[in-house]
Order: structure tokens, then sequence, then C-alpha cells
């Protein structure tokens, strides 16, 4: 999925909504088997329930490794159910030296046909480069992350930038807004008007928000665009809203609900 289109598919739905897709089998409700099998018709009644209220789905791909071939069997047959109309995304956080890097880039856009892939830039410009050169196809880089441990490396002066600033700005001349994202977590709202400042263009992988406590509110305030320019990423509060045999019903609900705040957020004319 291209720029464009994503784009369209934000106007036409009035939702900037990326559901996680975090399927733990250990949180599995009742009902369904704790195994691969149970992931797979997990995922398949998350999707159909949302569907209609996001625009893109984000598999966290650890969750899908820790099953083994059965997982990576269901993590493909995940992506072709979800289909074209949305925006898939690999979240691997990939990075390594540029051979390896091509093999994970054929992996995850040919084998696997995902739109765009987590990927950390600490290795450099060579671990980045081959996620950029499929067309239509995304790399979304990790800038200031929203867990604690961004405080270890991130947060660190870096001359007369902190290290994320100095990663970002370096990033940015590897690609365009037209095939690199960055991670931005929402629990950083406090600084994110300021990146927002220096990257109009980009969009913003934005995780946090639900249970981790980010504000939908104060992200948007801060970050949104004329063409939205954020992907705002809800998992567990959306696809374990219930535990019962419900668990569609609620997840469906959960995201219309932020669906529904995210199209009073958006700008006029957006």
């Amino acid at each position: 999925m291209n720029r464009q289109q994503l784009i369209h598919q934000i106007l036409t739905k009035r939702s900037y909504l990326c559901v996680g897709l975090d399927s733990d089998v250990d949180k599995l409700p009742s009902g369904l088997s704790k195994d691969a099998a149970g992931v797979l018709a997990f995922n398949k009644a998350i999707v159909d329930a949302t569907r209609s209220s996001c625009v893109a789905y984000k598999i966290n791909t650890a969750f899908y490794e820790s099953l083994g071939a059965m997982g990576w069997s269901v993590m493909e047959q995940t992506v072709a159910y979800i289909g074209k109309e949305h925006l898939v995304i690999a979240d691997a956080k990939r990075g390594d030296i540029g051979n390896t890097a091509d093999q994970y880039a054929k992996a995850f856009f040919k084998t696997l046909s995902f739109d765009a892939i987590t990927v950390a830039p600490y290795m450099g410009a060579d671990s980045i480069r081959p996620f950029l050169e499929y067309s239509g196809k995304w790399a979304i880089v990790l800038g200031l992350t929203s867990n604690p441990g961004a405080a270890d490396f991130e947060l660190q002066p870096c001359g007369d930038q902190l290290l994320y600033e100095r990663v970002m700005q370096t990033v940015s001349s590897w690609g365009s807004p037209s095939n690199l994202m960055f991670v931005v977590g929402a629990t950083q709202a406090a600084v994110m008007a300021s990146i927002r400042k220096n990257y109009p263009d980009h969009f913003f992988l934005v995780p946090g928000v639900g249970a981790q406590g980010g504000s939908l509110e104060e992200v948007s305030r801060h970050a949104l665009t004329s063409e939205a320019g954020l992907l705002v990423n809800v998992s567990r509060a959306i696809i374990f809203a219930s535990a019962g045999d419900d668990f569609a019903e609620k997840a469906s609900a959960e995201a219309l609900r932020y669906q529904q705040q995210m199209a009073a957020l958006l700008p006029r004319g957006v």
C-alpha cells in the first residue's frame, strides 16, 4: 500500500487506527484452543470485527515466532486474510548488515507480503536501505520509543542533540515520506510537537495508547497533519477487551470507539 492509498483509506474511514495483533496464545479467550489454530481463529474474528474501523494492522512477530513453524504459517495466513485494503505492518524490529537485511526484506515483503516493517537503525544505513528499495513498501524506523528503556540510549546527549534526534535527522535522508515512517511513542507526547515540526510530512506510527496509558487526544493535538500523518496503534485494549465468548463483539465496540474519537479529532477538511 503506497502513501496515497493509505491517505485515501484514512480520509474514507475517518480513522487513523492501527489494530495490533499481539495475539498471545496464553491470553486467548475461552472457547479457543491455546495453540496456533486458536491464534488463527482469534485473528480472523478480530479482523472481521475491526476492519471497518481501522486502516492498518500491526502483527507483532514475536507472538508468532514463539510458536515455531506453525506460528509463521499463522502469520502468513493472517496477512492474506486481512487483504489489500489495510496497511499490514510486521512489527519485527529487524536491523542487521546489508546482505542480511536483503533477506529480511525479501522474507517480509515478498514471501509474507507485508506492506511495512519496523526496523532498528543503530547499525546504520546499510541495515535500512534494502527495505527502502521495494516500491509501495515502507520501513518504519524506531525514533523515540515508548518504553522506559528509551532513557538508556535514545534520550542521551549526542553533541548538541539527543541521540534519537540525531538518528531521525540522519535516517530521514535515506528515504522519503513515501517509504519511510518513524515510531514515536505515545508516552513521549510532550516532545511530539517538536518532532512533528522537524518532520512535517512523515507518517508516525504511535504505540502506547490504551494499555500503556498514552493519550490519543494529546498525541493527535501535537502531531496530526493535513494528511493525518499518524497511525495510532492500539493492541491489548482492543483485542483483549473481553476474555469471554463475546471477545469479537467487545473488540468491535472498542475499535469503533477509537474510530469515532479520531473522526472528531481530525482537522476540518481532512
